[in-house]
């Protein structure tokens, strides 16, 4: 499972660092890309955007199927259904408050220690079509990451004999390996991340409330960072296009 998605992401993204830190140009000097253009054919491109999210999304209909109570037709072991609406929403918004604020301090952080990149949230050019792709893109990494990571990874490692901990540490680990691509900085902030989703997905066995939190973390990053990097250059860094 991991081999689809997310494990091959961290095998990358160890990869890209060690390239990244070998070069001549200073960590914080050098720039990633989130959400890059795929094509310089505004059509192509979108069909190109379009064809990655759903494919990204493959390993997540995968862990459905396989976590799919047979007995009733629900993923209760996913805590995905729709008896506490209203709580999943509000627990999820809190989360994204609490990671969000922090999570901007360590990125900003790590380039000011330079063993950090600077990422480029939003490389779409503009079109029509770019905020409802980058909210695509932030509810595809919401439901990409927590329901392979909480839902499926804590339950096969469960089933393997793991202990609590053992889980929640490998998983945060894991969570910040596939974001080193970005730099130390990425990696201690979802570490700490993963630590806190995962202490609290095995108090509430809810995956919804994570998703939720994911997704207004990640669409804030990407339809905010342009307004951010024109309105404080000096704290955010410019990107160069």
């Amino acid at each position: 499972m991991l081999a689809l998605g997310l494990g091959q992401s961290a095998i990358y993204s160890i990869v890209s660092l060690i390239d990244s830190m070998t070069r001549s140009t200073p960590l914080s000097a050098q720039t990633t890309t989130l959400n890059p253009t795929l094509n310089n054919r505004e059509l192509f491109d979108l069909i190109y955007q379009l064809l990655g999210l759903v494919f990204a999304l493959a390993p997540v209909v995968l862990v459905c199927f396989l976590l799919w109570n047979r007995t009733a037709p629900h993923l209760t072991r996913l805590g995905i259904d729709s008896r506490h609406p209203l709580g999943d929403t509000w627990r999820g918004l809190v989360l994204a408050l609490a990671i969000g604020i922090p999570g901007i301090a360590l990125y900003l952080g790590g380039r000011a220690l330079g063993i950090g990149l600077t990422v480029d949230a939003a490389g779409l050019a503009a079109h029509w079509w770019t905020v409802p792709v980058l909210l695509c893109s932030a509810l595809r990494a919401g439901l990409q990451e927590e329901v392979v990571i909480l839902g499926y990874l804590f339950e096969r490692l469960g089933q393997l004999g793991w202990g609590r901990w053992r889980i929640i540490v490998s998983a945060a680990i894991l969570r910040g390996s596939y974001h080193l691509y970005q730099g130390f900085g990425a990696f201690v902030g979802n570490f700490l991340m993963g630590l806190l989703f995962g202490y609290l997905y095995t108090r509430t066995r809810r995956v919804l409330p994570f998703v939720i939190a994911h997704f207004v973390i990640d669409a804030a990053i990407f339809v905010g960072f342009s307004w951010a990097v024109a309105t404080f250059p000096g704290v955010f860094g410019a990107v160069p296009r």
